[in-house]
């Protein structure tokens, strides 16, 4: 099999600061960031590399296994039903989002109550261990049925690392950002976890170019995993040295500190957990498509040539990349919800027009999902500030990691089942379309309930 049949099953499947303004009831205090917790400002460069490294792993994990489905169904299956093996690969990869909100909640816990550098250690151990575990399972034909365990093993250890990396990452990063820099910081953590998607196509592209077909069914499948592992373990090294989160220090971590269970303090603040959940979802139904599934449908469905399509993808979502700090810092000009209502209502206008765009050519294609990434680059530039923004320090980790994991996974983690189905079942062309619209409009009706939050004092 080559690069071309690799490419459909994965769209099938899936960076001097400022002072800081203390207000009080009587008087506005301006204070130097360096002093506003009794120790230096926090390195940039260490806390953007570490806790980026950890998430471009984790959107590595998820796109070279989609990616190399197909060599993992007949080396970790049986042989005898092809089609069999195939489908338990991918519901072994929907695994992964089911154990998200267990790992929302248990990495969430560790972040409110041990620390957030705890849990972004443990995390990306977890998800450096499923990597290992893959990349060196045994094959079927040598152990069995117990090849599929393993695997299974291997994804639900990466869906409870993943479920708990981005929460921890987004509740760190925003702690540790200038309050007036927050949104143009927050921007870093779909920056590399596009970085860590665009490795995990080059290498697929590399090995399919470079390997035969025996290599790649022999080995040449494991080594992305294998890279996984080394690249968790080089992550790790980067987060042991990052410093606890000053702000986690000083509202939770001392002695004395109250001790509420999390999840009765995410239920105190039901209604921005809920909140969570109705601003996400059309975000990751639309997000799905256009980084990740538009490329299959040109060539599923029109018929692209599959170089054209891959190459469409990559300027795509490189075009993301550049986009983002771009939003990040608007938002730190004008505030939070103007951008995010410019992503959300402008996806949904031009959801249907930029479909009709794709055309036949790779410049049109490249050109409709450049368009989409751009707009939903001002939702996804800056939701790591704003969802933190939305909860007190006590419960942020935890309050964002559940409804978010369980967001993902009821409506990002679906969307291909749904697009599928809906194509099968309803012949209207725009169906799958409706139904993205319909929930950027319910996201987009949610954000105007939100408050306006830039610049907030997390530690209030």
């Amino acid at each position: 099999m080559r690069w071309g049949s690799i490419r459909h099953t994965a769209y099938l499947s899936i960076p001097s600061h400022p002072a800081v303004i203390h207000t009080t009831k009587d008087t506005t205090v301006s204070t130097p960031a360096t002093t506003a917790h009794a120790r230096p400002a926090p390195s940039r460069t260490k806390t953007l590399l570490g806790t980026g490294v950890g998430n471009a792993l984790e959107w590595y994990d998820w796109n070279v296994y989609a990616t190399f489905a197909t060599y993992i169904a007949a080396q970790l299956f049986s042989k005898a039903d092809p089609a069999s093996a195939f489908l338990s690969t991918l519901a072994i990869f929907a695994v992964g989002f089911v154990a998200r909100p267990f790992g929302g909640y248990v990495f969430g816990w560790l972040a409110d109550r041990i620390g957030r550098k705890h849990s972004l250690m443990v995390a990306v151990m977890l998800a450096s261990g499923g990597s290992l575990l893959i990349a060196v399972a045994p094959t079927y034909d040598a152990v069995g049925v117990w090849a599929s365990v393993i695997l299974l093993v291997a994804r639900l250890l990466q869906g409870l690392a993943h479920g708990g990396e981005l929460p921890s990452a987004q509740t760190y990063l925003a702690e540790e950002a200038p309050r007036e820099r927050r949104g143009f910081w927050a921007s870093s953590i779909y920056v590399s976890g596009t970085v860590g998607l665009l490795i995990g196509m080059f290498l697929g592209l590399i090995l399919e170019t470079t390997l035969s077909d025996a290599q790649m069914d022999a080995w040449g499948w494991r080594v992305p995993f294998a890279l996984g592992a080394v690249l968790g373990l080089f992550a790790l090294w980067m987060r042991t040295r990052l410093e606890e989160s000053a702000i986690f220090e000083e509202e939770v971590g001392g002695e004395g500190a109250p001790r509420e269970n999390v999840l009765a303090g995410v239920w105190r603040h039901k209604r921005q957990a809920l909140q969570v959940i109705g601003m996400t979802m059309g975000l990751t139904i639309t997000y799905y498509v256009w980084s990740v599934s538009t490329p299959a449908y040109a060539i599923k469905v029109l018929k692209f040539d599959k170089t054209d399509a891959f190459w469409a993808s990559i300027i795509g979502n490189t075009v993301f990349i550049l986009a983002l700090p771009v939003w990040g810092l608007v938002s730190d000009r004008i505030g939070r919800k103007i951008p995010i209502l410019v992503a959300l209502l402008g996806s949904a206008v031009l959801y249907i027009p930029m479909t009709s765009v794709i055309g036949h050519s790779m410049v049109t294609l490249a050109l409709a999902i450049s368009v989409m990434l751009i707009l939903l680059a001002g939702y996804l530039a800056i939701a790591p500030a704003v969802y933190a923004e939305m909860f007190p320090t006590d419960v942020r980790a935890t309050g964002v990691g559940v409804p978010y994991a369980i967001c993902i996974a009821m409506f990002g983690g679906t969307a291909p089942y749904v697009q599928n189905w809906l194509a099968a079942a309803v012949e209207w062309r725009w169906a799958f379309a409706t139904y993205a619209i319909v929930a950027l409009l319910i996201s987009a009706a949610t954000v105007l309930t939100l408050p306006e939050t830039r610049a907030k004092d997390l530690s209030h």
